[in-house]
Formats: C-alpha cells, sequence, structure tokens
C-alpha cells in the first residue's frame, strides 16, 4: 500500500510541473542568424528551439530570422542586448578588443577539428562569459572546421602575405595580416564574395564548405591546406526574456544551454565545412594546395607574437592569460582538438 501511496504521490508531482509549464506564460523567442537559409546552423538552431518548444510543453516557441533580416552580422551581440533578437548567434571577433578573453580560441593553429574544440572552447569559457558578457545570458560557444586561406595566388609562406590585401574572419587573424605586412580588408561573411568580385580584397581567411555556399569560389581559385585557424562563436540571449520566464521555463532554457547542446548545433556545420575541401578540388580551375612540414613550421614561428597580443587584451580584462590559456589548451587535450 505504500509502495502504491508513494507512486500516485509522484504520479501527482509530475502531473502537476507539467501543468505548470502548460500554464506558463506563452513566451515567443525571436531568434537571429545572419547566414542564408542554406546554411547548415538554421537547421540545428530550429532543432534546439523545437526541443525547447517540446520540453516546455509548448509555452516557449521561437521564430529564426536568417541572412540579417534583422540586423547586420557585426551588430548580433548589441541585438541580443538591446532585445532586437532574443537569441542571436554571435562572431565576438567581428568586433576587435571588445571580447578579449574568447578571442583564445581564435589564436592560429591551435584546434584542429570543430567537434572537439566546440567542446574545449565552451568548457573553458563558461569560467568567463559572465565576466565578459555580462549584458546577455549567455548560453554556449562553439567554433567551425579549421579554415585557410582562399585567394587569387597561392600563399605558401609567411612572407607571402605582405602587400596583400586580406579580409580576415576575425580580429585575431586580422592581426595576423597586419603582422606579416598585409592589409585588411573589413567585411562580414555575406559581403566577402562582393569584396574580391571588386578585387578591394585579394584574398580571404574562410572554411572550406562556405566558400561555395557563399559563392566565393567563383571568384578565387588557390586554396591553402592547412588548419590556420578556427572562429569562435556564440549564441546568446536577451538578459531581460530570460530573466521575465517562470521557473519552470527558465530550467528548460538552461538544459539547452549547454556543452552537448553546442555541440549538437555546431556539429552539423563543421561536417558540412569538412565535406567543401574535396569538393572545391573536384571544381575546374581550382587548386588546393599543400605546405611542407618546414613552411608549416615557418608559419607556426611567425604567428607567436598574436598570443603575447592576446595575453596584453586578456591582461586588461582582469584575466591571468597564461593560466587562461593553459587551461583551454588542457581541454583541447582532453577533448581531442589540439592542434
Amino acid at each position: 500500500m505504500k509502495k502504491l501511496a508513494l507512486l500516485g504521490a509522484l504520479a501527482v508531482a509530475l502531473l502537476a510541473a507539467g501543468g505548470a509549464l502548460a500554464q506558463d506564460k506563452p513566451v515567443h523567442l525571436k531568434m537571429s542568424s545572419w547566414v542564408p537559409p542554406a546554411h547548415p546552423l538554421n537547421p540545428a538552431f530550429e532543432a534546439w528551439a523545437k526541443d525547447i518548444e517540446k520540453e516546455s510543453h509548448g509555452s516557449i516557441t521561437a521564430t529564426l530570422f536568417t541572412s540579417e533580416q534583422l540586423g547586420k552580422a557585426v551588430d548580433h551581440y548589441d541585438m541580443a542586448r538591446d532585445g532586437i533578437a532574443d537569441l542571436a548567434y554571435v562572431n565576438p571577433g567581428y568586433q576587435p578588443g571588445r571580447f578579449p578573453i574568447i578571442a583564445a580560441g581564435e589564436l592560429p593553429f591551435l584546434m584542429a577539428n570543430a567537434d572537439g574544440g566546440t567542446e574545449a572552447l565552451d568548457q573553458w569559457y563558461r569560467q568567463y562569459a559572465a565576466k565578459e558578457m555580462h549584458d546577455v545570458h549567455f548560453c554556449f560557444a562553439f567554433v567551425h572546421d579549421p579554415g585557410t586561406f582562399h585567394g587569387n595566388k597561392k600563399i605558401m609562406l609567411p612572407s607571402d602575405i605582405k602587400g596583400m590585401k586580406i579580409r580576415p574572419a576575425d580580429a585575431t587573424i586580422g592581426n595576423m595580416v597586419t603582422l606579416l605586412g598585409g592589409t585588411n580588408v573589413q567585411a562580414a561573411a555575406p559581403e566577402v564574395r562582393d569584396v574580391l568580385e571588386r578585387h578591394v580584397a585579394d584574398a580571404v581567411t574562410f572554411p572550406w564548405g562556405s566558400i561555395i555556399l557563399f559563392g566565393i569560389d567563383k571568384v578565387v581559385k588557390y586554396h591553402m591546406d592547412a588548419q590556420l585557424y578556427v572562429t569562435t562563436f556564440v549564441w546568446v540571449m536577451n538578459k531581460q526574456t530570460y530573466d521575465g520566464m517562470s521557473a519552470a521555463q527558465k530550467k528548460v532554457i538552461d538544459d539547452h544551454c549547454t556543452t552537448q547542446w553546442a555541440l549538437k548545433v555546431a556539429a552539423p556545420w563543421a561536417a558540412f565545412e569538412a565535406a567543401g575541401r574535396p569538393k572545391l578540388a573536384q571544381e575546374p580551375g581550382h587548386v588546393v594546395y599543400k605546405i611542407s612540414a618546414d613552411d608549416l613550421a615557418a608559419w607556426k614561428k611567425a604567428v607567436e607574437p598574436l598570443t603575447a597580443e592576446w595575453a596584453a587584451g586578456a591582461r586588461k580584462a582582469g584575466v591571468d592569460p597564461d593560466k587562461a590559456l593553459a587551461s583551454l589548451k588542457a581541454e583541447l587535450v582532453k577533448y581531442k582538438a589540439a592542434d
């Protein structure tokens, strides 16, 4: 009898919990992604939102706006902060110097793959997110599959950058271009084809699959086959939207703002980018070329000052750079993503 009574009480509690979610004030989230509809991130964000709708018993729903419908790519962090979007896909490196801590993930030749890199970055950055992104509600961080140089001439050595005009993926790669004697051309991903087509830029740093997705393969020919860099991204939420939710709804959001969900969202994109390398190699007129071990060593030597630059920015932000970078590298080893 006692067991039956206990089971009955448990069933009532579960029904009450489900009822509480169902009776919560409905919340409809505006989610903003600046990449085009065909980008693999978009269905991943939609799947994330659908699972939230399911787990909240329909009390939390969402609409995804793509292709900069709600604002420019560079503005997405501020859009989340100001409530123009409830959730936004952000490239912190689009605003040089504003997010110096997470920029550690942008250091060249640091990460070998996107899956482990996403897990490592997200786990590592959780200890710093509230400090660096205090005016939004941090959900998770992730990276794309390693990108490289794509241009209209072969870039073999660091000295080849001198005099070139290059669109960098983020602030750290921009610093690398300057360090090596090149000129940066600032353009968000949707604008890259245009700046190359108009010869405003000679080359771009970009992941492989997106070269085709954004039509950049129509305006570049040579592709350096090296794991040069990854770009860090975050999925962040408007604080007032989160704070206005019930405790039950907040728990649903919290359960979807995890390292596991960071990987679920980023993994399809990682696979998409990796598949771009063989596709480009098969396109007529395109040249995917490798660099020698000596050339790679020259690159790694040439970019060493970038770590000191990052450390100075992290120190100004109140973080011990040696401890922070060692911690990130340890996470990368743990998740088998160290270069």
